[in-house]
């Protein structure tokens, strides 16, 4: 081959890389255009603590998830469940750790109390930091969540299919009688069969009633029905962005608050396929064996041995 023809391939070449990194900056463009529309739609409320503080440490992004029982936006509820999602790039792994809310906590500026009583005392920033203080780890970003958001979740994925036992299909049902008076939906809307235990089809107010029974298994239980609930919710989302993301963007991004800036939502956007490959794994903090039930001040809490949970919860979540 000859310099001249080497010299012409070189500069087809050149031409060829410049011409796709234009289109994936127009693309990155257009993309960053879509999502900060998106972004216009969720609650941005600022924790004025943690503006500054950075988004990714040590290869970790922590995220609390906050389970709202608010009918609306807002901080006028219980945190009804707290997640801490860890995406880890180290261990190429999504740890989702439910972190009980009737453990017994010290909170800044307060007595101590459950660790929900931070939420309704501040808000999520107050949650983050008493997480922050009694774990020694670093949570900078919340989401909040309603009611509406996550049955709207579960519709918008077109429903999730778990397995129930005959005591869980009832309380289900249960659990609908309060929320179809509270959303002014006719009695017995969205009944399940008791009858028939075993796989069944949940649509998002089923599921959100599943989440919230607590009297099988007690709070132990009540959180890991809401990993599996949010498990496979994670696991239809591929196919529901697809068909089509307007019901998820309509649904949802309505009734989220968070503290996580348009950039770093774009980030993640664009991470969502090396993500997609990361296993997720499942945990609770307390972690077994590290509690014991207890009354204090005429409360029912749970004292933990906060060593072996801060072991636990460091190493998927990194330290302080």
């Amino acid at each position: 081959m000859s310099r001249r023809e080497r010299k012409r391939r070189k500069s087809k070449f050149l031409r060829f890389w410049l011409f796709v990194m234009v289109l994936l900056a127009t693309l990155a463009g257009g993309w960053y255009f879509l999502l900060g529309r998106l972004y216009e739609r969720v609650h941005y409320e600022e924790a004025s603590a943690y503006t500054n503080q950075p988004f990714k440490g040590e290869g970790v992004i922590n995220i609390l998830l906050i389970g709202n029982d608010s009918r609306q936006n807002g901080e006028d509820g219980r945190s009804d469940a707290m997640i801490l999602l860890s995406i880890n790039d180290k261990t190429k792994k999504i740890y989702m750790t439910s972190i009980l809310r009737d453990i017994y906590v010290e909170i800044p500026g307060h007595d101590g109390n459950r660790l929900n009583a931070a939420y309704a005392y501040g808000g999520a920033e107050l949650l983050m930091e008493t997480v922050e203080q009694n774990f020694d780890i670093d949570v900078n970003r919340y989401v909040q969540v309603n009611f509406e958001a996550f049955a709207s979740l579960v519709d918008a994925v077109g429903g999730v299919e778990l397995e129930l036992s005959t005591e869980e299909l009832e309380y289900v049902n249960g659990y609908l009688v309060e929320y179809n008076m509270l959303t002014q939906r006719p009695e017995g809307t969205d009944y399940v069969n008791t009858s028939t235990p075993g796989k069944v089809h949940l649509n998002g107010a089923q599921a959100l009633a599943y989440s919230r029974i607590r009297y099988i298994g007690t709070d132990f239980g009540r959180t890991q029905r809401q990993r599996k609930v949010l498990e496979a919710v994670i696991g239809r989302l591929p196919v529901a962005l697809a068909k089509g993301p307007g019901q998820l963007v309509n649904g949802i991004l309505p009734n989220l608050t968070t503290n996580l800036k348009r950039n770093e939502c774009f980030w993640l956007s664009f991470q969502a396929g090396k993500l997609a490959l990361y296993d997720i794994e499942q945990g609770m903090i307390p972690v077994e064996g590290s509690y014991l039930d207890a009354t204090i001040r005429g409360m029912s809490v749970l004292e933990i041995d906060f060593d072996k949970n801060k072991e636990y919860l460091q190493g998927i979540a990194g330290g302080k």
